[in-house]
């Protein structure tokens, strides 16, 4: 059966084996509730991927198309349940990606007509038995055949130019290509930052694709060769939500398993 991993999969093992156990080897990690800022992150995408989605039909949205949009999809799908930090009001997010949208369309109007993919799923092999899934957010042809991948990220932090073009998941995107349009094919990386209204472009050659292929499948066979299951140590270790969900359903099981056991000692005496 093939194995199957994602720049995410392997960076939760980065930052906390024991997570990465409890999720994929144990399947026991709880349905966690939503932060805002993944609300936001996802309300905003699926705004821009509605903008390109009648693009690529023939029809170019206005602004208060698009932001009108946005707002119908938030009030839709917002619920009660996802956390919103101490302080915060939920309109300062609202508005929030209100601002992200004005200001990327305003910058990149008029907007390309060279999208060929949205949300493109990539599937390909790194080794034998073992692959690689992942998004792509956007994908460009452009006229003298070359691509180009567009991401984009709604959280405050922006990346250096060096971070970009170390990223495995930009990497991962470039090799889902070739798997795709050919081995040969010319691929520009693109993130936009959208708190900021900026984006980063980055390219990869094949060497460097080749080392990222190798560091993952050494680090895809220490994962496997892993048994002691450690958590992450940091800072913030105590304050995980994963921590707090999960040592809460713990508690409960043994509260059943007391009350169970208890039940069947009455019953045996």
């Amino acid at each position: 059966m093939p194995e199957i991993y994602s720049h995410s999969k392997l960076s939760l093992y980065e930052q906390c084996p024991e997570a990465y156990k409890i999720k994929y080897i144990d399947k026991t990690f709880p349905e966690l509730p939503s932060s805002i800022h993944a609300f936001l992150g996802s309300t905003v995408h699926s705004a821009l991927e509605h903008l390109y989605k009648k693009l690529m039909e023939g029809k170019v949205l206005n602004l208060d198309e698009v932001i009108d949009f946005f707002a119908r999809t938030w009030h839709d799908k917002y619920t009660l349940d996802i956390r919103i930090p101490l302080g915060e009001k939920i309109e300062n997010f609202f508005n929030r990606g209100v601002k992200f949208l004005v200001d990327y369309y305003r910058t990149n109007l008029p907007f390309s007509k060279d999208t060929i993919c949205l949300e493109k799923k990539i599937h390909f092999p790194l080794s034998e038995g073992i692959y690689i899934v992942g998004y792509i957010d956007r994908i460009e042809k452009k006229d003298d055949g070359s691509y180009e991948v567009h991401d984009y990220k709604t959280n405050d932090k922006i990346k250096s130019q060096e971070e970009i073009d170390a990223d495995r998941q930009l990497a991962f995107y470039h090799m889902g290509l070739q798997n795709l349009f050919g081995a040969d094919v010319q691929v520009k990386l693109t993130w936009h930052f959208l708190a900021h209204n900026k984006k980063i472009h980055s390219f990869r050659t094949q060497a460097q694709l080749n080392e990222l292929k190798s560091k993952t499948l050494d680090l895809i066979a220490k994962i496997k060769a892993t048994r002691e299951w450690n958590a992450c140590g940091k800072p913030w270790c105590d304050w995980c939500t994963y921590k707090a969900v999960h040592g809460m359903r713990n508690r409960e099981n043994k509260t059943r398993e007391v009350f169970s056991l208890n039940n069947n000692l009455s019953t045996i005496s």
